[in-house]
């Protein structure tokens, strides 16, 4: 049995989710939206209020992450900067004048997962489909197959009109047979352009008390010893904590085992706070390199850096204007970052309802002219 809807979005995460909101908005005909995990938020991840996979936003430059913030009535808390921070290279640590970050950086009170929440409570569930991996697309005729498999293995077919991509455009080429093939440039660009949060891993620790605070701390600190290259205060209204970013390749990682990183995590806050960092309450380690929803084998070779856009859609053949990429890594403004997730949906949702739209210089109903 094959499911007609006008869309289908292929992911949901922050973009995808954001899109299925301004299409619901706009009221641009049914859609459905296909996501491979069991819980929404792709990349966004928490441990309560905690995050494991993207953190900050700086709303001074990306306003319009800032305004939806702002519209979902979501609290938000300033990066704690204030205090010395610790520089750790081959010998015993160092305390340095602190620098704080300029445009601020901020975060969500209730964590990331907080928006991904707000989100989720205004979209009809029905038009949300958990533990859907999509495996094919192929365009037939004037409509596009979209071929999923469940967490079980079982097979559906969707039929569209149009598919938006809400995944990583690495992830969509190595995951996705797309059928006729897209065009040789474009997979090209999309195998070659790495995926944000992928070879990373973080670990965080919850305490009882802000010891580090107490003595004059930031809790940021940079490290060539590692196994942390970098740390920071990750303190909510939970709790007080600690969180850095795992400095050991993805295989490396891999063959130690996240039991012995997370001492060997232990140990270095120490060094870098005391010895009150030896014991939280709770830890938690998240390694992206082994989530595969986020990671191919590809993205080994990168260093993590925010990649740059690459092109969104085919320009001619069979998918030009019945394919469009969603995901952060296609906005041209903020690649990889939470702000180029809320980008590329509205670029994508404006170049959906231009094509629907019944002539070419035509405004949908009830979207506004820009």
């Amino acid at each position: 049995m094959t499911t007609q809807v006008d869309t289908v979005i292929v992911g949901g995460g922050l973009s995808g989710l954001y899109a299925s909101l301004l299409l619901q908005r706009h009221g641009a005909g049914g859609h459905l939206l296909l996501e491979a995990r069991d819980r929404p938020g792709g990349r966004i991840l928490g441990a309560g209020s905690y995050d494991l996979g993207p953190t900050w936003f700086w709303p001074a430059i990306q306003p319009g992450l800032g305004a939806i913030v702002r519209d979902f009535g979501l609290s938000i808390i300033p990066q704690h900067e204030a205090g010395s921070m610790m520089v750790e290279r081959s010998g015993t640590p160092v305390r340095m004048h602190g620098y704080p970050s300029h445009p601020e950086s901020m975060r969500l009170a209730a964590g990331m997962s907080g928006l991904i929440d707000a989100l989720r409570a205004r979209l009809d569930p029905a038009r949300i489909k958990l533990g859907q991996t999509v495996t094919r697309l192929r365009a037939t005729g004037p409509a596009i197959e979209v071929h999923a498999r469940d967490s079980e293995g079982r097979p559906s077919v969707f039929q569209a009109s149009r598919v938006l991509l809400a995944v990583p455009p690495r992830l969509a080429q190595s995951r996705i047979d797309f059928d006729p093939p897209l065009p040789s440039a474009l997979a090209t660009q999309w195998r070659g352009t790495p995926t944000w949060m992928a070879p990373h891993a973080k670990y965080l620790a919850v305490y009882g008390s802000a010891f580090w605070r107490e003595q004059g701390m930031s809790g940021a600190a940079r490290s060539s010893r590692g196994p942390l290259a970098e740390v920071h205060d990750a303190s909510t209204p939970q709790g007080p904590a600690l969180f850095g970013f795992v400095d050991v390749p993805a295989a490396a990682r891999r063959s130690v085992g996240q039991d012995v990183l997370m001492a060997h995590s232990r140990a270095q806050l120490a060094r870098l706070f005391g010895p009150q960092a030896l014991k939280p309450e709770r830890e938690f380690y998240k390694d992206w390199s082994q989530d595969p929803d986020t990671f191919t084998a590809a993205d080994c070779m990168d260093g993590g850096a925010h990649p740059a856009a690459p092109a969104v859609a085919a320009e001619t053949g069979v998918w030009a204007g019945r394919l469009a990429g969603i995901a952060s890594e296609w906005s041209a403004a903020f690649p990889g970052y939470l702000a180029g997730a809320i980008d590329a949906a509205d670029a994508g949702v404006k170049w959906l309802l231009d094509r629907a739209a019944p002539t070419p210089n035509a405004v949908p109903p009830g979207v506004p002219a820009r």
